[in-house]
This record gives C-alpha cells, sequence and structure tokens, in this order.
C-alpha cells in the first residue's frame, strides 16, 4: 500500500466533499429563500444545519490535516509561494463558514419560532439571509482558488 496515494485520495475526496456540500447547501437554501412556506424553509435550514456538521466539519478537518501529510510525503517547501496563498485563503474561508453556520443556526431557529407561533418571519431572518448569501461567495470562489493552486502548484 502507498501511503502517498491514500493520503492524496482523502486529500482529494474531502475537498471534493467540502465543496460539493457547500454547493448543495447553498442551493437548497437560497431555493428556501423563494417559499413562502415555513415548513418548507424549516426542512432547508434543518438539513443545512446537519450537513455541515455530518460532511463540511470533517472535511475542513481533514483538509489541512491531509495536505501537511502530503506535504511532508512529497518533500514539498512549507513556504512555497502557492502553499503560502492557499494556507491564507483557507484560513479566510474558514473564517467566512464559522459565522456561516452560526447564521444557519439562527435562520433555523427564527423558523421554528415562526412555525411554532404561526407568525411570520422576522424582519431579522432576511437580514441575516443576505449576510449568509454574502459571506458565503467569498468561501465559494476562494475554494475556487485554492484548486487551482493545488492543480497548477504556480512558483
Amino acid at each position: 500500500m502507498n501511503i502517498y496515494l491514500v493520503v492524496k485520495t482523502l486529500h482529494i475526496l474531502s475537498s471534493t466533499i467540502l465543496f460539493g456540500t457547500g454547493i448543495g447547501i447553498a442551493f437548497f437554501m437560497f431555493r428556501s429563500m423563494r417559499t413562502n412556506n415555513l415548513h418548507e424553509k424549516f426542512y432547508a435550514a434543518k438539513n443545512t444545519v446537519l450537513a455541515d456538521c455530518l460532511f463540511t466539519l470533517p472535511a475542513v478537518i481533514i483538509q489541512p490535516l491531509s495536505g501537511i501529510a502530503l506535504i511532508y510525503l512529497v518533500g514539498y517547501n512549507w513556504n512555497d509561494f502557492w502553499l503560502t496563498t492557499t494556507y491564507i485563503i483557507y484560513i479566510l474561508v474558514g473564517l467566512c463558514w464559522l459565522p456561516v453556520v452560526w447564521i444557519q443556526i439562527q435562520l433555523k431557529r427564527m423558523v421554528a419560532v415562526a412555525i411554532e407561533t404561526e407568525e411570520q418571519l422576522p424582519q431579522r431572518y432576511y437580514r441575516l439571509f443576505k449576510l449568509w448569501c454574502a459571506l458565503g461567495w467569498p468561501g465559494f470562489i476562494g475554494l475556487m482558488a485554492v484548486f487551482y493552486l493545488m492543480v497548477a502548484k504556480p512558483i
């Protein structure tokens, strides 16, 4: 068994899960904004939070661990431009993702309360949703930039 190939496969799979789950979550949450049905909004928010816990969080942890292992196994210089840039982007993406998770939990709670009380969603829901969207874009663009850096490895 070649440990390098195992670690590289794990790194690629976790990056795919990270990016793919993110796009899936974004799609369903964004689509939930287009309905007035609170139960549909709740279903989307509840499963978005669940998907982040089950898929995104483990991938977020595996990515740097497998990346460190690959740097060690291949013998890359830890401070190569493409790696340093990747570290910075990954941290910035994480700084966008953490409030996004918090926002998703808040949105889910607000929808649950609206269902329970049979009232409309508060204006805070819509403000947080806009912030959720605004933080999502840098995260996705950042991950695409990391994909590019991993493939091209520019000096």
